[in-house]
């Protein structure tokens, strides 16, 4: 296949067209006119160093503050499922820069901020039936990077890589871009060092069979084998039952977990249900009553930004790895 590289307007036109949009735009700097090639998913596109970046949710800023761009980013977006920022191991990071929206990314909201960059995952911050695109953002002159957890379904350029390892490229790729690329090295030499001691220390035997809950009564929300869950789950021991399933988060049936007999179901805790409320009902759910986690009650809460791809999946990863060696130890 013929793939054409993909270089994004030149900044005087980019100028122009956001002019053309109502937003007032000041002369670029001089490190806004460097420039290097970086993937975006399967694409190769030209980035000049970012300036005003948006981030939607906090995989997205999350992953610039622990490179430590707080000085690039003029503000997030972030939808209410999410944790409060205040929570955050970068809570003072998220105090200095702008709050921009409590709701879904659009294309007014970056506009409106001057934008130079928006960070977000495919289908989860970008949309077509939204009409927010990176190929409709480069039309305004807008740079766009997406998270490559999220590009193994992006249309005309995909990627597949594990999430921990879709991590790992992000980090590195934003490294490049903004310039600090020793830094981010550093900090994917430290992920991968954390990794690699909970691999080691996982129990041995046959792996725990795992159920996340995301959501949902009359039919189950959960994670397939392209978000970070599924290899939280399968690092630590365990062995997430959709693991077959090439998908990110997707509903299944409740027939299909009970089958799958799960000794332990990890809550993904977020938004205005808490854990307590999803466990109560599987609790006194008739369905999942046979259920050997539900029986012996072994649930463990993961915290949303724990189960997106950012920074904090590996201390969602050490959590769960502690959890499950004393279940191990428990273990019949």
């Amino acid at each position: 296949m013929n793939r054409k590289k993909h270089t994004l307007l030149p900044v005087a036109a980019a100028t122009v067209l956001l002019a053309g949009c109502g937003a007032q735009v000041d002369e670029p700097s001089q490190a806004a006119l460097d420039t290097t090639t970086v993937k975006r998913c399967g694409e190769d596109v030209e980035y000049r160093t970012p300036e005003r970046v948006v981030a939607y949710e906090a995989g997205s800023a999350d992953k610039l503050f622990a490179l430590g761009l707080v000085d690039h980013v003029h503000g997030y977006v972030m939808p209410p499922a999410n944790p409060p920022v205040e929570e955050s191991p970068w809570a003072d990071e998220y105090a200095s820069v702008e709050f921009l929206s409590d709701d879904l990314l659009n294309r007014e909201l970056v506009v409106d901020a001057e934008a130079d960059m928006v960070v977000a995952g495919w289908n989860s911050g970008f949309s077509d039936e939204r009409g927010i695109t990176p190929e409709i953002l480069d039309g305004l002159g807008v740079q766009s990077f997406m998270h490559t957890e999220s590009c193994f379904n992006y249309p005309g350029h995909p990627e597949r890589v594990t999430p921990f390892e879709g991590l790992y490229t992000d980090l590195e790729r934003m490294g490049e871009i903004f310039g600090v690329s020793e830094r981010a090295e550093e900090l994917v030499a430290d992920h991968r060092s954390r990794v690699e001691t909970v691999v080691e220390q996982a129990p041995g035997g046959d792996p725990v069979p795992v159920f996340l809950y995301d959501s949902g009564t009359d039919q189950p929300f959960t994670a397939g084998n392209q978000v970070p869950p599924n290899d939280i789950i399968s690092h630590a021991g365990g062995e997430n039952i959709f693991g077959d399933l090439e998908e990110r988060w997707t509903q299944v049936g409740w027939e299909s977990v009970v089958e799958a007999e799960p000794e332990v179901i990890i809550i993904l805790d977020y938004g205005d249900q808490p854990a307590e409320d999803k466990i109560d009902f599987l609790t006194s759910s008739p369905t999942m009553a046979e259920v050997p986690a539900v029986v012996e009650e072994n649930f463990f809460v993961l915290d949303y930004n724990e189960g997106i791809s950012g920074p904090r999946n590996i201390d969602g990863l050490e959590k769960f790895a502690e959890y499950l060696r004393e279940f191990d130890q428990n273990r019949g």
